[in-house]
């Protein structure tokens, strides 16, 4: 087989150099800020690693709202890049979930009424969220988005968004699986009506040439049900061969899926954690793609204190790409140590 080149992606990458040079300019300031600032920014030096250091600039409190489903592993990697980045910038992180918009909004306005410095949010429901941003920025407190509502985030008032493009990381999923000679896909929404998961799954239609794509809509918050519910929709058709899920465990509950139903289909997926690691190691998943939550999270709060102390804005009025990339059996091993320490 080809080596898989998707020219979107090096399309898109080529357009966001531009974005990702902001990146490295705000990180190079941050830098520059700790070394030669006795006021506003200097470092100790007792910590290693993600977390070296701990700016003495004033202490500041950010509230982090996501649209985390309970039990999604997903989330652990976000909050670590979150709370790295806090423990650096001598941030307090108030975190605060719920897989609902309107909860979720009501979050968001209760972070909005506490007058913390800065809020870091998803917008898997754009339409729910939205007029929270635009609240908060209207009461001066600045907002990151990141993870979902790229095309809303920074239309509602955010200052910067961070993660992939969803349509595209779609589509480069569809063209590989074109490549590696799919002819029948099952594309699994654990969220329906998320617009981050609805993307990936037009995306995949999209970027698919070798036969037809089918949505199937589950419960990821129930995984028995998961399970169930993708066993039976093998049995009823048993010429899908290929499954696509939008997360890590809805890919490990597929698997077994697979097996319960004697169905031969494949399993790819977006996302990883840990235990996925193994899947691929063992071939029970053929590969996924990964948008780097750990950074997201991480980027999503930096970001802030950046602006809260410098008035830097990543980006440039764009979209910051954490991804698409594609881990399989070929740079798993590159990862796996990464993985295990709940970082990618």
């Amino acid at each position: 087989m080809k080596p898989f080149v998707n020219r979107h992606y090096s399309s898109a990458l080529a357009s966001s150099t531009r974005k990702y040079g902001a990146v490295a300019l705000g990180a190079a300031l941050a830098l520059s800020m700790a070394a030669c600032s006795s006021t506003g920014g200097a470092q100790d030096s007792g910590d290693s690693g993600s977390n070296a250091g701990t700016a003495d600039t004033p202490r500041a409190t950010i509230a982090m709202v996501t649209h985390e489903a309970p039990g999604d592993t997903f989330w652990d990697l976000i909050r670590k890049g979150a709370e790295a980045a806090a423990a650096k910038d001598n941030i307090e992180l108030v975190y605060s979930n719920d897989n609902q918009g309107p909860r979720q909004a009501t979050l968001v306005q209760s972070a909005i009424d506490s007058k913390v410095d800065g809020i870091a949010v998803t917008m898997a429901f754009p339409d729910a969220i939205a007029p929270g941003v635009t609240a908060a920025t209207d009461a001066g407190i600045p907002v990151t988005a990141f993870n979902s509502g790229k095309d809303q985030a920074l239309e509602a008032g955010a200052i910067s968004y961070f993660g992939q493009d969803e349509t595209l990381a779609g589509v480069t999923a569809g063209e590989r699986l074109t490549q590696e000679g799919a002819k029948k896909v099952l594309c699994v929404v654990q969220e329906q009506g998320s617009v981050a998961l609805e993307a990936r799954c037009a995306g995949v239609k999209q970027g698919f040439s070798g036969g037809t794509v089918e949505n199937l809509n589950v419960n990821g918050t129930d995984m028995p049900s998961v399970e169930s519910t993708i066993q039976a929709k093998l049995q009823q058709d048993p010429s899908i061969d290929q499954v696509v899920t939008l997360g890590a465990p809805i890919a490990l509950a597929a698997v077994q899926s697979a097996d319960s139903a004697g169905s031969s289909a494949k399993i790819s997926t977006f996302d990883t954690n840990a235990a996925l690691v193994d899947a691929i190691k063992s071939g029970d998943v053929q590969w996924a793609i990964d948008q780097q939550p750990y950074l997201q999270g991480y980027l999503a709060v930096d970001s802030l204190w950046l602006y809260l102390n410098n008035k830097n804005v990543i980006g440039g009025g764009q979209a910051v790409l954490t991804g698409p990339s594609f881990i399989d059996n070929t740079n798993i091993d590159a990862v796996a140590d990464l993985a295990a320490a709940g970082t990618r």
